[in-house]
């Protein structure tokens, strides 16, 4: 009725075609559409033809129902963008149309397999990423329960620039050698980084007082290798400093266990192999951002072998007068030497790599 009053005043001049479009609200092509449709046939009540017809794309009673049955079968506990990623390459497999993420959930919900959650948290402050990649790394670990009556240490490096994981491992505990082997996966597979952000813990810092600032003219043996590296050591004081590592350990502890309990795994063993080959590849495919200049801050290391004597863990021994030393409950025989009538009484260097080796170093020999 109201388009008849417009239409009739347009038609007399009274009004233009921009007014009449605007008080109907609609472009006006649409008003052109839509008077050219009534002059040849008028609307009959109907002013949309688009009602009451079923869509093209509406899905099936069937299809909803594979969906719900797939979720409850196997998927109990995903969250829904963890779940359409599988859902997603089943779909592919059998053929059919092409759904949304959106439409995903929007079923789950209308189904009532899923409840819709409440937005809320308090109010943050974004800190921007850095501009390029290898400018800085993130490290840290999660304790959680990855296998069902397994409390095990989940140590992941990340870059800030593009939220790509460079190392990610299960140990038993966290500490000075878990560190070290994500430095030394990262660095052998992307090269030489300006700076690595971590927490306070022990084996990152010395702290004289619990909660205070760090020592830094007391470097711990991680801090060492750092220096010899010569990748700036930054330390956190916040947990909200630490933002992106909480983010992606949510979304790890969120996907992790749903994936391992999906895979049938158990033990840390098959739980790395699976990171490695199979959920790695496929996080950072998913999660990687763009960084904002393409151009990378890593520097290529080409001697591996000199990698392996960086990254590792050196003490100080004195000789005993057998030409033997203690480490580590274990003693250890210093051969016979051309250059040396014997070692008694000199200091030497122990080093521990992280295959477990150990190696005596007296200056550079």
């Amino acid at each position: 009725m109201r388009f008849e009053d417009v239409y009739e005043d347009f038609k007399e001049k009274k009004m233009s075609c921009e007014d009449a479009a605007l008080i109907l609200g609609v472009s006006e092509r649409t008003f052109l559409r839509k008077r050219m449709r009534y002059e040849e046939e008028g609307f009959e009540g109907r002013w949309d033809l688009r009602l009451g017809k079923r869509p093209s794309n509406r899905s099936a009673d069937r299809e909803v129902e594979f969906l719900t049955k797939l979720y409850r079968s196997r998927f109990e506990g995903f969250s829904v963008k963890h779940f359409y990623g599988f859902y997603k390459r089943e779909k592919e497999a059998l053929g059919g149309p092409k759904r949304s993420y959106n439409w995903c959930r929007l079923t789950l919900q209308r189904t009532g397999v899923l409840v819709a959650s409440k937005r809320g948290g308090p109010h943050r402050q974004r800190r921007e990423r850095k501009p390029m990649e290898g400018m800085m790394l993130h490290q840290d670990a999660s304790t959680h329960q990855w296998v069902e009556g397994c409390m095990w240490d989940l140590v992941a490096t990340m870059d800030d620039a593009s939220s790509e994981v460079t190392s990610l491992f299960f140990v038993e505990e966290e500490g000075t050698e878990s560190s070290m082997q994500g430095l030394y996966e990262t660095v052998d597979s992307y090269g030489l980084f300006c700076s690595l952000y971590t927490d306070r813990g022990s084996h990152y810092t010395y702290t004289p007082e619990a909660g205070g600032p760090v020592d830094k003219s007391r470097p711990t043996v991680f801090g060492q290798i750092l220096r010899r590296l010569g990748i700036r050591h930054i330390h956190a004081y916040s947990p909200q400093a630490r933002g992106r590592s909480e983010r992606l350990f949510q979304t790890l502890q969120g996907r992790l266990p749903q994936e391992f309990k999906l895979m049938g795994i158990k033990t840390m063993a098959d739980a790395n192999r699976y990171l490695k080959e199979v959920y790695l590849p496929r996080h950072n495919e998913e999660f990687r951002c763009k960084p904002a200049d393409n151009r990378s801050a890593y520097k290529e290391w080409k001697d591996k072998a000199s990698l392996r004597e960086e990254i590792s863990l050196r003490e100080e021994r004195i000789v005993q007068n057998d030409n033997t030393i203690r480490y580590e409950g274990l003693i250890l025989q210093i051969p016979p030497s051309p250059l040396r009538h014997h070692y008694v009484k000199t200091s030497v260097e122990v080093r521990k790599y992280l295959d477990g080796n150990l190696g005596i170093f007296y200056g550079h020999i």
